[in-house]
């Protein structure tokens, strides 16, 4: 396998989008052999699906698209991006906030952690944000 690899999809801040982006990231991990059915295969999905859902639903319409992009770094470390053009960085909502949304980066926070993985958001030249996360990949090593 090579020593690093990448993929990327751009996609219109659509509600449709979020499935399609899942489809992406789990078409291109079990590519690059992460086995499907896995808890890590889920781990992806949902992680994709809660940032996917939250550029598509937060950017109040001020981002036409929203970028997911997948590298792997030799087998080792998976980063997934999520990119928007809206300036507002992810709220992190206060544990005695009850509502029935807005819980996304709280799982997302919480599923990157449980992996051993890192959460980061940096600002894009053009005014937006990605939100990353680095996790350890977990598919077999190949002989």
């Amino acid at each position: 396998m090579a020593d690093h690899q990448e993929a990327s999809v751009t996609l219109p801040s659509a509600p449709a989008s979020v499935s399609a982006a899942r489809t992406f990231a789990i078409d291109i991990v079990s590519e690059w052999g992460l086995p499907a059915g896995t808890e890590a295969v889920d781990t992806v999905r949902l992680i994709v699906s809660e940032l996917a859902t939250n550029a598509v639903q937060h950017t109040f319409g001020q981002s036409p698209t929203f970028t997911v992009d997948l590298s792997l770094e030799r087998d080792e470390q998976l980063r997934i991006g999520v990119t928007d053009s809206h300036p507002r960085w992810p709220q992190r909502l206060p544990a005695a906030v009850r509502q029935d949304n807005g819980r996304g980066m709280v799982i997302i926070r919480s599923l990157t952690a449980e992996c051993g993985g890192q959460l980061s958001v940096t600002p894009t030249a053009e005014g937006g944000k990605t939100v990353w996360i680095v996790m350890p990949w977990t598919a077999p090593v190949r002989s």
